[in-house]
């Protein structure tokens, strides 16, 4: 499971007397940097907030917990399964296709796509035409 949105943002609060003859206690904003209150993530809209990974005999159950946990947080969120290979941005066929061609390469949690180097008089792209 990976978090992708954390809440660093500090809320500050500003309290004022609300009593009967505060006024002339209370000085109002002046110097009015308030205390913290709890931090909050500033989110966007259409942002990702959580991704996981899993086999397909788990979908149904992580659906599941997402439903229940999207309750948890304010405004609307929409549960989206996805066809990508893990946390990559290939689909499932194309990373199964590469990976028999040995152009990817294992990064932890992610991957990296094996470009070709070397001379372009070996590349394929740069071959001269066959003559006859």
């Amino acid at each position: 499971m990976r978090c992708r949105v954390h809440p660093w943002h500090v809320v500050r609060i500003n309290k004022m007397l609300s009593c009967a003859g505060a006024d002339r206690l209370q000085t109002g904003m002046r110097q009015a940097f308030g205390k913290s209150y709890g931090k909050v993530a500033r989110v966007k809209i259409g942002s990702i907030l959580y991704s996981v990974r899993l086999d397909k005999q788990h979908v149904k159950p992580a659906l599941e917990a997402f439903r229940r946990a999207k309750n948890k947080f304010p405004g609307r969120q929409k549960i989206i399964v996805s066809n990508k290979w893990g946390f990559t941005q290939l689909t499932r066929l194309d990373f199964q296709k590469r990976w028999a061609e040995g152009k990817i390469k294992s990064n932890g949690s992610s991957i990296k796509l094996v470009r070709p180097k070397g001379p372009l008089a070996e590349s394929p792209l740069f071959q001269a035409p066959a003559t006859a």
